[in-house]
């Protein structure tokens, strides 16, 4: 197999770098697709999407948030390694105005992929900085167009501006006007092909929903039998539809990697399913981080085929820079080329293959099918457990093959298990910290000097 394997790849590197299509949903839960069992949503052409690729069953998002899970996404890393994890002043994400944002001296995915000949456009939600220096335009992308971070973040009573629609680095509309967002993002995306069919690209396209508050077109607005949030899932399934249409459409579609998924998983409110893991967005259950992973290559990535090994986000990096030949970055990098997986090479995972589970602290390991919930104190922030309170709780080892729902604790009759859980623990303390204290690894984010960053409006 691994013959094999290296075979393909030097057939891969002797013909025409690949396009990379990537869309990235906001909330949507690991439930909430036909082809991963809903029978709610009407998705027939992600689900298309997955018969004619493979669908991930143990995919994970570093974070069950949005501004972490992004800067994974970006820089191949865990957010605490490039200092975008959450902060200690009470903000889960960052918000309008923050000063903070992703480092220009991280490697992005566009930056890798631009310096060898790509054209780069994000079209949808950033949410990774709002300030100029932080825009999509400064880490790699050619072409931004959409909103600079969640669309429920216009308080007035924090002094948030209205809703920014922004391109490039401007406001072209505010208060955005969101039932027609994923149709605008679609519009972008399609034109975006059809004027770079010649050339290698990537589009990025982060999708402002299923996240609260849920819109729709009129198109799709009440025609869904899951309420607004089966409205807004189906209209990104036309969206992924009009996308593969243009794909076909310029003769693409054997030469572009589609990727679909989402950031983190649904919130369990208004119509998302996590089904049938435990948890929601928030949490380091299952249900908050295990997403929806389907990937597309014709000719390259076996039609109608399941892939159960462990994978997430952060892999992204590595593995579109293995296919076209870009160089990483010097600096260290958590995700794994899964090429091998893509092309059908289970067996090629890492028998090692650990995953962390963090929000502002180290909350559960994954090694194989074992996860183990760690004792704490107490636990950030207090809505990610049973009782809201965030008073603590005791450790507990599950087998996630045998108990999806992570409820029968096994610890004493694993001795070895644990042993090698706390071995893990004890490295991702040491390299990457743990709640206020720095790990030895860690890299800073970029912070503006201004006390008083500049509010996004119109020019």
């Amino acid at each position: 197999m691994k013959v094999l394997f290296a075979l393909f790849i030097a057939a891969v590197s002797l013909s025409a770098a690949p396009n990379y299509v990537l869309i990235f949903c906001d909330d949507l839960g690991y439930g909430d697709l036909g082809c991963y069992g809903s029978k709610q949503n009407r998705t027939p052409r992600i689900d298309q999407l997955a018969r004619e690729g493979m669908r991930f069953t143990d995919f994970y998002s570093s974070s069950p948030v949005c501004t972490p899970s992004r800067a994974s996404l970006m820089t191949g890393c865990y957010a605490r390694r490039v200092g975008m994890h959450e902060d200690f002043t009470g903000h889960w994400v960052l918000i309008p105005r923050s000063r903070r944002g992703l480092s220009p001296n991280e490697l992005t995915l566009p930056e890798a992929l631009k310096a060898e000949g790509y054209t780069t456009a994000c079209i949808g939600k950033w949410h990774l900085g709002d300030q100029p220096p932080h825009l999509p335009t400064a880490h790699g992308f050619d072409e931004y167009y959409g909103i600079p971070y969640s669309n429920d973040m216009a308080s007035k009573r924090r002094g948030d501006p209205p809703l920014p629609l922004v391109k490039q680095n401007n406001v072209i509309e505010a208060p955005a006007n969101q039932a027609t967002l994923t149709q605008r993002y679609t519009r972008e995306a399609v034109n975006f092909i059809e004027r770079n069919r010649k050339r290698p690209f990537l589009l990025y396209l982060p999708h402002t929903f299923p996240h609260l508050p849920l819109f729709a077109s009129k198109d799709f607005h009440g025609k869904s039998a899951n309420g607004r949030y089966g409205d807004s899932v189906e209209e990104i399934d036309w969206s992924t539809g009009q996308i593969l249409n243009a794909l076909e459409k310029h003769g693409l579609e054997k030469n572009t990697v589609v990727i679909f998924t989402s950031d983190n998983g649904s919130n369990g409110r208004n119509g998302g399913s996590n089904a049938p893991l435990s948890g929601y967005k928030g949490s380091t259950m299952e249900g908050g981080m295990r997403v929806p992973m389907i990937a597309r290559w014709p000719g390259r990535i076996p039609a109608d085929s399941k892939c159960s090994a462990l994978a997430s986000t952060m892999d992204f990096l590595p593995t579109f820079c293995a296919l076209s030949e870009a160089k990483l970055s010097k600096n260290k990098i958590d995700g794994h080329n899964i090429a091998p997986l893509l092309f059908g090479d289970e067996e090629s995972s890492r028998n090692e293959a650990f995953f962390y589970y963090r929000r502002r602290q180290l909350q559960a390991i994954r090694w194989g099918d074992w996860k183990w919930h760690l004792p704490l104190k107490n636990t950030f922030p207090a809505w990610t457990t049973p009782n809201n309170k965030g008073s603590g709780r005791p450790g507990k080892l599950v087998n996630l093959k045998t108990d999806l729902g992570e409820k029968i604790n096994v610890q004493k009759e694993n001795p070895k298990v644990m042993v090698r859980m706390k071995q893990l623990a004890a490295q991702a303390v040491t390299q990457l910290g743990n709640e206020a204290k720095p790990g030895t690894k860690t890299r800073e984010a970029m912070t503006l000097d201004s006390s008083k960053p500049m509010v996004l409006s119109k020019r």
